[in-house]
């Protein structure tokens, strides 16, 4: 235990010299009782002048490089520690969290640990270095006191992935098994699948990532090189007709785009700006009188506020200006416009609202889509890793097939993204 003492050690006065947007670090790495799982001390460290929330998820998401390769992490909450506490300013708090070491992690291995960054902290927190356990040690620790090997395993997570297959076993079906830029791929837009019955288009299914092309997950913003902000962005959105004979899907839309993030940045207390800017590309695939296809270049500033109590509130207004041929639909610009606004509200493991607004100052045309979600897990005490789902629409244009069509939907589903 001395050499994990001295990396956590050497990780906290590390942090001394921290700005405020790198608040939330690993600050030790332990064995536990359970073989290839670790236990992981996360610090929320408050270097304002107030003091303010320190929230910590039921699952962070974190990067594991160890044997030369990168690999995305999951850390569990374990039991009995906190879900927030209040900081006072230029103090901190901490939770335990058990992590599962992957299966090619070899015993005496020196592993790094670093959370993935966030919207509010834009500079990669860093990282924590620790000597892999031996497996067979720590199946063979003897419990503290009042603690059961039954116990140590409900607090563990299931395995994580492999870093090298089993050739036993046959390939090995995960992608992180051998794919060192995993950790580059992350959620977008929400991803989610809803219903409402009675329209020619009763399932509304969205897919999206997005794939951050240079550093290292994560590393965007101050102190990073400029060419870590370029993303490239990719989100389908599906109409089905379930009702329909054959159930068709009615109409899909594909927007691949090239981005260019701006991390959120704090500006005052509570107070945080960032956005991105970029140029999208949407269409549906269709040929003849069918074919929608349009491209845009975007800019959409966000400012972030926190209202307390884990609550925020984010402000997006979206500019776009029209490139290339509208040959398929030269009117959409009346339908659609050239402005738009992102408006959210809620808590990080509680309700939230989302709303997108379009609006066309020349025809005076518009559009509202708003999403209501939850955590199914909030609502009945289980493991169930989705959200309770609502979504509506109304105006014109909730797909490019109708962008001229004005119409008004209610649905309902779940969602693993929101």
């Amino acid at each position: 235990m001395k050499a994990l003492s001295l990396f956590s050690l050497a990780a906290m006065l590390a942090t001394v010299a921290l700005p405020a947007e790198g608040r939330v670090l690993v600050s030790a790495v332990e064995p536990t009782a359970q073989a290839g799982t670790v236990l992981v001390e996360v610090t929320h460290l408050n270097a304002s002048g107030a003091a303010e929330e320190g929230r910590f998820p039921e699952r962070l998401a974190a990067t594991l490089e160890v044997a030369g390769r990168r690999l995305a992490v999951e850390l569990v909450r374990a039991a009995g520690s906190p879900e927030a506490a209040t900081v006072p300013p230029g103090q901190f708090a901490q939770a335990r969290y058990t992590l599962a070491l992957p299966a090619g992690a070899a015993t005496g291995a020196t592993a790094l640990l670093r959370l993935q960054g966030t919207q509010e902290a834009a500079a990669a927190p860093p990282a924590l270095a620790f000597t892999v356990p031996a497996a067979t040690a720590l199946a063979a620790r003897e419990e503290a006191p009042g603690e059961t090997r039954a116990a140590a395993a409900t607090a563990a997570p299931s395995p994580a992935p492999t870093l090298v297959p089993t050739l036993a076993a046959g390939p090995d079906p995960r992608p992180t098994a051998d794919n060192r830029y995993i950790g580059n791929l992350s959620s977008y837009a929400p991803i989610y699948a809803v219903y409402g019955p009675g329209t020619n288009t009763e399932i509304r299914i969205q897919l999206s990532f997005k794939y951050q092309l240079f550093g290292d997950p994560g590393a965007v913003g101050p102190g990073h090189s400029l060419l870590n902000g370029i993303h490239l962005g990719y989100t389908q959105r599906m109409f089905w007709d379930w009702s329909a004979r054959s159930s068709p899907f009615r109409n899909i839309d594909f927007m691949p785009e090239l981005f260019y993030l701006i991390p959120a940045q704090q500006v005052a207390d509570g107070l945080a700006l960032g956005g991105q800017f970029g140029i999208r590309h949407a269409s549906n695939g269709r040929d003849g009188a069918d074919s929608r296809s349009i491209n845009t270049l975007y800019v959409q500033p966000v400012a972030t506020a926190r209202l307390g109590g884990g609550r925020h509130l984010s402000v997006g207004p979206l500019f776009e200006v029209y490139v290339g041929s509208l040959e398929d639909n030269p009117d959409i610009k009346r339908y659609r416009g050239n402005t738009g606004l992102f408006l959210e509200v809620g808590d990080e493991d509680g309700v939230r609202l989302s709303t997108n607004t379009r609006f066309s100052v020349q025809s005076g045309r518009g559009s509202i889509d708003a999403e209501l979600s939850f955590p199914f897990d909030r609502i009945i005490d289980s493991s169930l890793n989705l959200y309770l789902f609502g979504q509506a629409f109304t105006g014109y244009g909730e797909n490019l097939l109708d962008y001229d069509r004005r119409d008004t939907r209610f649905r309902i589903g779940v969602a693993i993204v929101r």
